[in-house]
């Protein structure tokens, strides 16, 4: 029986045989499938081959154990399954090695917003953190809060007039972005001056069209997995929305999040002629969810922290640590979730958005810069010495490459900025509120 598997790192783990059939499952999702019993069916299947082919000193590799599902996907008859399963294993490699290249070049990053929001941080001071920690220094944190705020309305109201400009053929406005981006306060304030203009966004929650829990993929440590867009009741989305649009009523689902179901026909909606449906989700550029609607009644926002700042190591921050902060700061404030369980799935999160979500930002028709220069020295204050806990504990663990990865990487940025514990002269409407806590909105 096989007892260890040596990852890709050389580490060797002890073998989870859950995780072939997570894996086997989530590949029969992205292709219509639901039977969990097929892929446990499945793995004993991949368990028994490689028990016969290796000698019983031998400890699989990763690659051997990817390579055995693949055969005995496709000689079960599981060639649609199989091919997700190479897709989704090729998109894994592809990630790896654009992580191993420190000069990146892509598709996926919006240049030309880039560059205007580099442009704005370099006039204010704001382009290193050595110009941040300077400006604090100085007493210039209020002033900082106000420039950036200014810069994130000013992309708030452009992206209002464009909608505006369209509103006639208008029927539904998209905002989307990647998790922890700001999407609550953004759509809240988008809203509201549109309705100032006479428009009132309705907005249909999608998260009620999850599937019943027990449908659900799950991800490589067993938990379930909301992450992925097939997670989603896409067709029953796509059936309302094309109601909707032509001015029918219709009566939505509501799902039940401690019990894991979804009730049906539960909540009449109907858009009047001043009414634009919203639809505030993580999946919004998801080409599935609104194939009901034409291209040219859609208007799509999306939202990213494009904070352009450099470390000492003349290295740019990722957004994406920046938006790992706030989800730890937002789920313990709302939540009641520990930050370290964030830290330790976050790496799942990542390859989500890469997989559905980032590749699709170039559809969006409006890009809005959410990163906040003042946010870095209150994320110091609060979360400095739980970061420098975290690399200590997870050192030397091979189960927990990324999320030490993280942390070590995430301790030695947040070390270096000038920490601020005030946080009052934060505005009660500003987006970083919405993980901080104190803000006027209700989330």
């Amino acid at each position: 029986m096989i007892t260890n598997v040596i990852k890709r790192s050389g580490a060797v783990v002890p073998f989870n045989p859950e995780r072939i059939t997570n894996a086997i499952y989530r590949a029969a999702v992205a292709v219509g499938g639901r039977d969990r019993l097929i892929a446990e069916r499945l793995t004993r299947q991949v368990i028994q081959l490689l028990d016969q082919q290796a000698l019983a000193s031998h400890i699989p590799t990763v690659e051997e154990i990817q390579d055995t599902v693949e055969k005995v996907l496709i000689e079960n008859g599981h060639a649609k399954v199989a091919k997700a399963y190479i897709l989704y294993r090729d998109e894994r490699s592809r990630l790896r090695r654009f992580r191993s290249n420190r000069i990146i070049t892509s598709e996926n990053v919006p240049w030309a917003k880039i560059w205007h929001v580099l442009d704005w941080a370099v006039d204010h001071g704001v382009h290193t953190v050595a110009g941040l920690n300077e400006r604090i220094t100085h007493g210039d944190y209020a002033e900082i809060v106000h420039e950036s705020d200014k810069a994130y309305s000013e992309d708030m109201e452009s992206a209002a007039e464009m909608i505006l400009d369209r509103r006639e053929k208008l029927r539904v406005v998209i905002i989307t972005g990647p998790s922890s981006s700001g999407k609550t306060t953004t759509t809240k304030k988008i809203g509201m001056r549109l309705k100032h203009q006479g428009l009132n966004l309705v907005t249909l929650n999608v998260d009620n069209y999850f599937y019943d829990l027990e449908l659900h993929p799950r991800d490589e440590f067993g938990d379930y997995d909301f992450e992925t867009p097939q997670a989603l009741d896409l067709e029953l989305i796509n059936q309302h929305l094309g109601r909707l649009v032509t001015g029918e009523e219709v009566l939505i689902p509501f799902y039940d999040f401690k019990s894991g179901k979804r009730i049906n026909n539960h909540t009449p909606i109907k858009i009047g002629p001043n009414d634009l449906i919203l639809i505030d989700s993580l999946h919004g550029l998801y080409p599935g969810i609104t194939l009901s609607v034409a291209d040219e009644q859609k208007f799509r926002v999306y939202l990213e922290p494009l904070l352009q700042m450099k470390g000492t190591d003349n290295e740019y921050i990722r957004w994406s640590d920046l938006r790992l902060i706030r989800r730890m700061l937002r789920d313990a404030v709302h939540r009641a979730y520990d930050p370290r369980q964030t830290l330790e799935h976050w790496h799942y999160v990542r390859s989500s958005e890469m997989h559905n979500i980032i590749p699709r930002i170039h559809e969006a028709d409006f890009i809005v810069n959410t990163g906040m220069p003042y946010e870095l020295p209150i994320y110091a204050h609060k979360m400095l010495d739980q970061f420098a806990q975290w690399e200590l504990d997870y050192t030397d663990n091979p189960l927990r490459e990324d999320a030490y990865e993280r942390a070590r990487r995430v301790h030695a940025l947040l070390r270096i900025v000038t920490p601020v514990e005030d946080d009052s002269i934060i505005p009660l409407d500003s987006v970083i509120r919405e993980f901080i806590g104190g803000s006027c909105y209700d989330y």
